[in-house]
């Protein structure tokens, strides 16, 4: 049997209703070539639709899209009727599951991949596609790639992940033949990726000269992204709107190094926060680790406070402390 009157056979066994909602979804050309096959087909037996439906469901294994219409569920309505209500949606959750689990294998390939490579990749590829890779990467990753770019190209990638949305199958399919073998990234399904909230969380991982920088140009092109990028901020400051027993929570969870060299640059105001929540004698050890030590790097600095931002954001997904947002009053109920 043609495929014409392999799609004709299955529609004839369908309800009509069903069979219709599948036929509005087929070009001119290709219902004038499907009906032309279901007025003249006959001797269709029972075994012939199971072996056509069964072939219809290992195609859309192979395929690995997602067994959804967008509209009425259609290609569901056609494996239900053709299997039955039990074994279709058994067969569609086989699909789901298969199909949710080898894209995260293809997203965690692309995420293990050499930084390296990932960054000699992005840095020669259009700013979309490279926009499209650093959107699937763990935002530590992407901030180190970023860091490499000049700010130009940083603020086009930028604007361009917080746009991304739902990227369709065509997008990942064009992807996967340009990233070549030892970066191969396809999917059956749409993915979410980018946005504001991405874009938080990798200018968190950023350097504090390159993360002003953007933000400080995002505010001369789009300020109300801008806005909404730095209300999703965590930033270092923030760590000093704890209150008493929040801090004193989160320095038990700090190294005496990391605290010491996270501090060198913050104002006394802020360290007297620090100094107040820990013992008398463990201030004066902290404040002479501060003055003696000896020149640090910049970078060195801001990876300790790093460190202890993600300590904090860790204890407070855990409910142990609550950090009160920038400029804005809790009420109490």
């Amino acid at each position: 049997m043609t495929n014409e009157e392999k799609a004709a056979a299955l529609l004839l066994s369908l309800e009509e209703e069903v069979a219709a909602n599948v036929m509005k979804n087929l070009g001119t050309d290709e219902i004038r070539r499907v009906g032309k096959c279901m007025n003249s087909l006959t001797g269709i037996s029972d075994k012939d639709i199971a072996d056509i439906a069964g072939e219809f469901c290992a195609l859309a294994r192979e395929k690995g899209n997602r067994i959804v219409s967008v509209q009425d569920n259609i290609v569901e309505s056609i494996i239900v009727k053709a299997l039955g209500e039990d074994k279709g949606k058994e067969f569609i959750k086989s699909i789901e599951d298969e199909s949710f689990s080898s894209d995260s294998t293809i997203i965690e390939k692309l995420r293990n991949t050499d930084p390296k490579l990932l960054m000699e990749f992005t840095r020669m590829e259009h700013p979309q596609t490279t926009a499209l890779v650093l959107a699937h990467l763990r935002p530590e990753q992407t901030a180190e790639i970023l860091e490499t770019f000049p700010p130009d190209r940083q603020k086009d990638i930028i604007g361009r992940i917080t746009t991304l949305g739902s990227v369709p199958r065509e997008f990942m399919e064009d992807l996967a033949n340009t990233l070549e073998s030892e970066m191969i990234v396809e999917s059956g399904r749409e993915e979410q990726v980018g946005g504001v909230r991405m874009i938080a969380e990798i200018l968190n991982r950023m350097s504090q000269s390159n993360e002003k920088a953007i933000i400080e140009s995002l505010e001369e092109t789009d300020p109300d992204m801008a806005t909404e990028i730095k209300n999703l901020m965590f930033t270092f400051d923030d760590i000093f709107r704890l209150d008493d027993i929040g801090m004193r929570i989160l320095l038990e969870e700090i190294s005496r190094e990391d605290l010491a060299r996270a501090l060198k640059i913050v104002d006394d105001e802020m360290k007297e926060k620090i100094f107040k929540n820990i013992s008398r004698r463990a201030a004066e050890i902290l404040r002479e680790d501060i003055a003696d030590m000896p020149p640090t790097r910049l970078s060195d600095v801001e990876k300790s406070q790093r460190t202890i931002i993600e300590v904090a954001k860790r204890l407070e997904s855990e409910g142990k402390i609550t950090i009160a947002g920038s400029g804005e009053e809790d009420a109490f109920v």
